[in-house]
């Protein structure tokens, strides 16, 4: 008789992994806030700010996620993301400990790689353990990780690092990713690869295979594009949220973290949810759905932040920004299942890393990186709070450029997704 406790059970492990990812979604946006009192001690500038929140995490993250992901298609993936998540819970901790700047980005460079071991074989998991028509709607939950990570690491982390100080809120940070690290290796069973795709699961591509998938298919390019784009504007965007609250409006640390993780969190929430759920009812009949509805509400929350984020009225600021983020997340979970759906099985560990490698450099990379270049540029003009304003607001436009790619991948769409589901 086994006495492993190990189960066999989608719900099980999609709520296990989405905690991890959430944990991880912590790890990784606590420093946004927390790099107001950072930035005050190290005397840092704004373009710094950016570095440290966004290239740091990402110069290792994506290039040896790829190398984890190769191992993934081939080798047991709740191992990896069990020792992932323990490792970069430790890493957290280290950024606790640093003295200096150089200090704080090689200990930020630790969260990425492990974060690297960790992650790019969730998706892959999620993907063997529901079928292709309900893989948008199981993303969509996995991806209430981003926007619950965000409350809980920007309001949790800006609390603790107001009453306690920055470095007890990266300690803090640490303990939840240590026990989902314990409970994922115990309860979560391994899923048969490929079970409800067709075609054989047994032969591993070769990273040229999946990089063509990825570009070869017209919906596939027109969709790495939008959502890159899309990511890019997403980092950068809050990354500095809390900065202009506490510049422009006077915000306590405490109050600024709790009303950027608000932002950051109830309408992402809603809008994964529902454009996943969205998709999935549309896209039986329309496979078009699952590109032109994100497209839309891109298109359509790119104006509504532009016009909010500069307003010197701080309640019109917020409502409008709440209103911009139920449009502008629902792109996400979207985005992941169908990427899902256009990959074979022994695909997917790949190509999430391939895809987390263009999200990590140029989206969580140069998202934050350009804000903070931009904010620099107009603060000698426009003052520290409005250049950032404006900075936020020229990088929003961005969104626009996005939905554009994802309306046209709609032409597309519906032809690829016959041809993979063909085998």
């Amino acid at each position: 008789m086994s006495l492993s406790m190990r189960r066999d059970s989608p719900w099980l492990a999609l709520v296990i992994l989405t905690a991890i990812s959430t944990v991880g979604f912590i790890d990784r946006i606590v420093m946004n806030v927390l790099a107001v009192p950072i930035q005050q001690e190290f005397k840092l500038t704004d373009t710094q700010v950016g570095l440290l929140t966004g290239l740091a995490f990402a110069v290792l993250n994506v290039t040896l996620g790829i190398m984890v992901a190769r191992y993934a298609e081939r080798g047991h993936r709740l191992s990896l993301i069990a020792v992932g998540t323990l490792l970069w819970s430790l890493a957290t901790a280290a950024c606790g400990l640093v003295g200096n700047w150089v200090q704080l980005l090689l200990a930020r460079i630790g969260v990425g790689v492990g974060e690297a071991v960790g992650l790019p074989a969730t998706q892959s998991v999620i993907s063997d353990y529901f079928p292709p028509e309900r893989r948008a709607s199981a993303l969509g939950v996995f991806l209430l990780a981003p926007p619950i990570g965000a409350f809980l690491g920007s309001a949790g982390g800006s609390w603790i690092g107001q009453e306690y100080g920055w470095r007890q809120a990266f300690f803090i940070a640490t303990i939840p990713g240590v026990i989902l690290a314990l409970v994922v290796w115990a309860l979560v069973a391994e899923p048969p690869r490929g079970r409800y795709d067709a075609g054989p699961a047994d032969d591993v591509p070769s990273l040229g295979q999946v990089f063509q998938r990825l570009i070869g298919l017209r919906s596939a390019r027109q969709l790495l594009a939008g959502s890159t784009l899309a990511s890019l504007v997403g980092f950068g965007l809050n990354s500095f949220m809390a900065f202009l609250l506490v510049r422009k409006f006077e915000f306590s640390l405490a109050e600024a973290g709790l009303f950027a993780g608000l932002l950051g969190s109830l309408p992402g929430a809603i809008a994964v949810v529902a454009g996943g759920r969205l998709a999935d009812k549309f896209g039986a009949t329309n496979p078009a759905a699952y590109a032109r509805i994100p497209g839309l509400c891109l298109l359509i929350a790119a104006p509504i932040y532009m016009f909010g984020i500069v307003q010197d009225d701080v309640r019109l600021l917020l409502l409008l920004v709440f209103v911009a983020a139920l449009f502008q997340y629902t792109y996400l979970g979207v985005t992941f299942g169908v990427f899902q759906n256009l990959l074979a099985p022994r695909m997917r560990a790949t190509g999430s890393a391939l895809l987390n490698t263009v999200y990590g450099l140029v989206g969580q990379g140069l998202g934050p990186l350009l804000v903070g270049w931009l904010s620099d540029r107009f603060a000698p003009e426009y003052g520290g709070g409005n250049g950032l304003a404006y900075a936020l607001a020229t990088t929003a436009s961005i969104y626009l450029w996005a939905g554009v790619h994802y309306v046209l991948a709609g032409r597309h769409l519906g032809a690829d997704l016959a041809r993979m589901r063909a085998g």
